[in-house]
């Protein structure tokens, strides 16, 4: 199985990670499966991907979910059919207040969060609800219910959602329908749509910062698993000469497509290309780039360890995210083989493994 197959065939619909986590809430987002062959390469385009989804009505579905899982299994939603996953941040902890076990000397609210989660209007959300829980070891599926949704609310609620971001000093992400707080700063202007990628999650920070650092000028960069683009993007406004960006997704090149025209990037700097869904080789030369970041999910990253370097020249940096500090030591043990001078870098539970590739 070619590594482009494998990805498809992963139980995910998306290289890129897909995650948004916004305050006062967490928010994870995906999108539906891309069809079966479509163009590899994308030209850059003024349309958002979250008009798709507008036009259309959609689930509203609130799962009660055990505390303790709330990460994984929000991640396992979208890997069997959730469009979109949020959390409200506030009432968990306003809860974690509320309804002593007496028996137990607990917090009752404690043991379940509540997760409202967006559903196609075809999917069997049943059937996904229970595989999500069975991928992670609950031996329950756990209570839900469904509304329809209206199709414009779904957009609106994240456009109020997502803020500015500050990533580090004079380093901003920014929504496109606000006006940057810093105008002299480097602002790169998003609308994710349904793309991962908004600044706010912890391995989207993490990745920025390592790109921050690494890019000197006139680099070659590539982002595997593009998501909105965001990184790619970032490489060009810190001074790199090229960007590619690829994700298997059609939602995410055209959102990523959407940003590259909202920051003013050439057509020239930024290819985007869409993983052919069959054997063919990807239209990227092999050891072509001079720093490669890879922001995606475990299992491709672990299965596509000699993939991703491979688009490497000998000496690049590859960075390495999308992990929890309790993977890294398999991932670690992973890439090896491959990289030396390993270093990481954590926020919260996220880790961002980078190392230079082995010369031959």
């Amino acid at each position: 199985m070619s590594a482009w197959q494998f990805i498809k065939h992963f139980p995910c619909t998306n290289l890129s990670r897909h995650i948004l986590r916004v305050k006062p809430r967490r928010c994870f987002t995906s999108s539906t499966p891309p069809p079966s062959s479509f163009s590899v390469t994308a030209s850059l385009s003024t349309s958002s991907s979250s008009e798709s989804f507008a036009d259309a009505p959609y689930l509203s579905v609130r799962i009660h979910c055990p505390k303790h899982v709330v990460d994984p299994f929000s991640e396992a939603l979208l890997c069997f059919g959730a469009s979109s996953v949020a959390v409200d941040e506030d009432d968990d902890d306003d809860d974690d207040e509320e309804d002593e076990d007496v028996t137990s000397g607990s917090s009752l609210a404690s043991k379940e969060i509540c997760i409202e989660s967006i559903f196609p209007v075809n999917e069997e959300v049943k059937m996904c609800i229970s595989q999500a829980a069975d991928s992670i070891g609950l031996k329950e599926i756990p209570k839900f219910k469904v509304e329809m949704g209206d199709e414009q609310d779904w957009v609106t609620k994240n456009q109020e959602s997502f803020q500015p971001v500050e990533i580090a000093e004079r380093l901003w992400i920014v929504p496109e329908w606000i006006s940057p707080p810093v105008a002299e700063g480097v602002n790169i202007i998003l609308n994710p749509g349904l793309a991962f990628g908004t600044g706010e999650h912890p391995t989207t920070k993490l990745c920025l910062l390592l790109l921050q650092s690494l890019i000197k000028g006139g680099e070659a960069f590539l982002d595997y698993g593009t998501g909105s683009g965001i990184l790619a993007i970032a490489a060009l406004k810190f001074g790199a000469a090229s960007s590619a960006g690829v994700d298997i997704d059609p939602l995410a090149i055209k959102s990523a497509s959407h940003n590259a025209s909202l920051n003013n990037i050439p057509l020239e700097k930024l290819e985007l290309h869409l993983a052919p869904s069959d054997n063919r080789e990807m239209p990227l030369r092999k050891e072509q780039f001079d720093v490669v970041i890879a922001n995606i999910l475990l299992n491709p990253v672990m299965e596509l360890a000699d993939h991703i370097l491979s688009f490497a020249k000998p000496g690049a940096t590859i960075g390495i995210s999308g992990i929890l500090i309790e993977q890294l030591p398999s991932v670690q043990e992973r890439y090896s083989p491959l990289l030396e001078d390993i270093s990481v870098a954590t926020i919260g539970d996220w880790v961002c493994m980078s190392g230079t590739k082995k010369r031959s």
